[in-house]
């Protein structure tokens, strides 16, 4: 059964104009259509839109490598080991980033500790000062 943009606009939480935008830029493959024109998603089309929304808004991917993987999905079997090297070179980028933001979270964390520790502190001698 074919689902209609507007049914997968609300599942993926993205605009009709956004996926109508990824299948321009070719982030997703062209989505067939009826004969009436309107735009019919099958499952595959529905794990591609699930995968770009991922890659691209929860993992940050460049646009132009998401638009090289698809393309050169398209291409067939002959671009397996591309691909997967497109994939691992993503991965390492993500998790460098996930490395630098953990440490930002740690540095964070120190900070807000130490703050704490200062207005304890101030609040004891407040008191002492007030009694």
């Amino acid at each position: 059964m074919a689902t209609t943009i507007a049914e997968v606009s609300e599942r993926f939480g993205l605009s009709q104009d956004t996926l109508r935008y990824y299948e321009r830029i070719g982030l997703i493959p062209p989505v067939n259509r009826n004969k009436n024109g309107i735009r019919e998603y099958t499952e595959d089309d529905m794990k591609w839109v699930d995968f770009i929304k991922c890659m691209r808004q929860s993992a940050g991917l460049p646009v132009e490598m998401l638009i090289e993987y698809v393309s050169l999905f398209q291409q067939g079997d002959d671009t397996l080991k591309t691909r997967k090297e497109l994939l691992i070179e993503q991965r390492d980028r993500l998790a460098d980033k996930v490395e630098e933001m953990t440490a930002t979270l740690l540095r964070l964390d120190d900070k807000i500790a130490r703050y704490e520790q200062t207005i304890v502190k101030k609040e004891r001698t407040l008191r002492m000062q007030a009694e």
